[in-house]
């Protein structure tokens, strides 16, 4: 057998120094955000109780276990921490849902231990497994056979996921600023998509891929939106206290990442960012191919039709080919003081004085 090259070992050490330095990144990111909580700008979130825990899966319920309204469960992205959807009392989404009656149910991710066993989840685990162990807890707690599921960027992949799955349990769906069809000339992510091979390699390398990455990744692939339109933001939320302490709360969010699961990562970037298999019917999950026609709940889409991290294009033809008989579009317009515009639908003032109003007004009307 012939001797190895000396270049034969380059590349795996190469990856795992890689790996090693980004993780050191991802703790000094956390440890800025950390010093930024200690000024003052950590979250105000809303008093809840853990309803149901399991790894990578906190299910939180908002408020006391007698409210008898409807049930909602809120689904984040899997990337960042879920307190975005309830950052202060006066842009907190957690408190206008309760202001309306509702049961409120948060699915909180939480990290998965990096020791290699049982911690490669993928969109099976996440928007089926996790969020079905999270309705027969809610079910439970409330008495509610069905719920209404909302989602934000890759949580309303999730839960859109969960409403083609199980369309008996849903009453409603609600996807905002969620990228669930990829065309590749308005996906801002297709250079950099194209100049990689498989992302298995990269999944590999990290095992669990670093928050930083991703944040390294996105800006890369829309630097106006992850660096120019922030800074802009602060600039024009100087002269207002309270918009510049939303700004520097969602500072503080940016820095609160944890690690995308290999597999999650691999499956969100082959088969929905290069491939689009969920939006022509062929995303397998279970043993199950769907794809928008299973989705028969009533649908609300939210859609910023500025925005180049998910512009209107990466969702809007889901919502059209969704099988809902009643939906509903909304454009988000924007606003100063929320740090990253793809938030600001969670945070803006603007959001919580008229989309979130015409979302609960929609969903009354579904109702009767």
């Amino acid at each position: 057998m012939d001797a190895p090259t000396p270049h034969a070992f380059a590349l795996p050490s190469f990856a795992s120094l890689g790996a090693i330095a980004l993780k050191n990144m991802d703790r000094s990111r956390q440890a800025r955000g950390k010093m930024l909580e200690r000024a003052g700008y950590g979250p105000q979130e809303t008093p809840f109780t853990v309803l149901h825990s399991e790894p990578g899966l906190n299910l939180r319920r908002f408020g006391g276990s007698n409210a008898d309204g409807p049930a909602v469960l809120l689904v984040p992205a899997p990337i960042k921490r879920s307190y975005i959807w309830d950052l202060s009392p006066e842009i907190s989404v957690v408190q206008r849902w309760m202001e309306r009656g509702y049961q409120v149910y948060q699915a909180e991710w939480t990290p998965l231990p990096d020791d290699g066993e049982d911690d490669d989840f993928g969109l099976d685990d996440y928007g089926d497994r996790l969020l079905a162990a999270s309705q027969r807890a809610i079910e439970a707690d409330s008495g509610k056979t069905t719920l209404t599921i909302a989602g934000h960027s890759l949580g309303g992949i999730l839960a859109a996921i969960y409403s083609c799955l199980h369309p008996d349990k849903v009453e409603a769906t609600i996807l905002l600023e969620s990228p669930l069809h990829f065309e590749r000339k308005s996906c801002c992510f297709t250079p950099l998509i194209d100049s990689t091979p498989h992302a298995r390699p990269i999944a590999d390398a990290f095992h669990q891929v670093p928050g930083v990455f991703l944040n390294m990744m996105s800006a890369i692939a829309e630097p106006h939106a992850f660096q120019w339109e922030r800074m802009m933001d602060r600039y024009l939320s100087l002269g207002n206290p309270q918009l510049l302490t939303t700004h520097m709360r969602v500072e503080r969010w940016t820095h609160d990442e944890f690690p995308l699961p290999g597999r999650l990562f691999t499956e969100l970037v082959e088969q929905l960012y290069r491939n689009d298999e969920f939006m022509q019917g062929k995303l397998a999950i279970g043993g199950r191919r769907i794809g928008p026609q299973d989705l028969r709940a009533p649908l609300v889409s939210v859609v910023d039709p500025r925005s180049k991290v998910i512009p209107e294009a990466a969702l809007r033809p889901f919502h059209e080919a969704a099988a809902s008989e009643r939906k509903c579009l909304l454009h988000y317009a924007g606003d100063v003081g929320v740090n990253l515009q793809h938030v600001g639908v969670l945070v803006g003032a603007s959001a919580h004085a008229r989309i979130w109003p015409a979302i609960f007004d929609w969903l009354a009307g579904a109702r009767h």
